[in-house]
């Protein structure tokens, strides 16, 4: 695998925003230029300098299923000096270059790429980030006229393939312990669960919608490790293709 590390500059002046701010307000677009470092080779081949319009059918092999061999998966962080830094995690080497040949102006600083490939072992303890997107499905019988829960108090018991709904801000551990267990780790330790909203407008216009977001900061255990790389290349939880699921791991300083 591979990790990717791109600064935009968001500017200081939020009335008068540099493009990597409006840029970054909607994760659609973000999801979009991201793709394009992803070219087939057909269309690298019919298109070298990138001058036709974006056609999703030309970055399919990163719409299809993830595997260790496709798709990638990104995660959109705030830095210091009016900054954020965009993590994408991917399994093959991205042509940034191609993707922002005519856009170079999002970015502060050119693209950084590293070979990334941890190996996990039972009982290792890491340090870990999250930004996931806690929904749930529930059955259209716990929905009352007005789409609301009709008693919230059975929440952890409704299952189903009804509308999803956004967790509670007061189980948003909870939705991460259950997720856990089945992505091969234990959390040790949380430092931190802040709630929050992304915004998304479908095909980058019109009014788009909220989607809500958790990050988690803590300590984690790995309890198996084949279901964590499979969690830790797949992603945990919805929304993937927004900045959503990507588990970012590093040692904890003196082991």
């Amino acid at each position: 695998m591979h990790l990717s590390s791109l600064l935009v500059d968001l500017g200081d002046n939020p009335d008068r925003p540099r493009p990597g701010r409006l840029w970054l307000r909607n994760r659609y677009r973000v999801h979009q230029r991201l793709c394009m470092a992803f070219p087939s080779l057909a269309a690298k081949a019919d298109d070298p300098a990138f001058l036709k319009p974006y056609s999703p059918g030309s970055f399919t092999h990163v719409h299809g299923p993830r595997s260790e061999l496709q798709a990638f998966l990104f995660r959109v962080d705030p830095q210091p000096g009016n900054r954020a830094l965009i993590l994408v995690q991917s399994a093959t080497r991205p042509d940034w270059e191609y993707a922002f040949q005519n856009a170079g102006y999002l970015l502060a600083a050119p693209p950084q790429v590293q070979p990334y490939d941890p190996l996990f072992e039972a009982g290792q303890a890491w340090r870990f980030r999250l930004l996931a997107n806690p929904t749930k499905r529930l059955r259209e019988a716990s929905l009352g006229p007005d789409g609301k829960l009709i008693n919230p108090e059975l929440w952890k018991n409704l299952k189903g393939k009804g509308k999803r709904v956004p967790v509670p801000r007061g189980m948003l551990q909870d939705w991460l312990m259950r997720r856990a267990g089945d992505a091969g780790f234990r959390v040790v330790r949380l430092y931190n669960v802040q709630p929050g909203y992304l915004y998304v407008a479908k095909n980058g216009e019109g009014t788009g919608t909220r989607l809500r977001s958790a990050q988690y900061d803590g300590i984690l255990e790995v309890t198996d490790p084949q279901s964590f790389r499979h969690a830790f290349i797949h992603g945990i939880g919805p929304g993937k293709a927004f900045g959503f699921g990507l588990v970012s791991v590093r040692p904890i300083p003196g082991g």
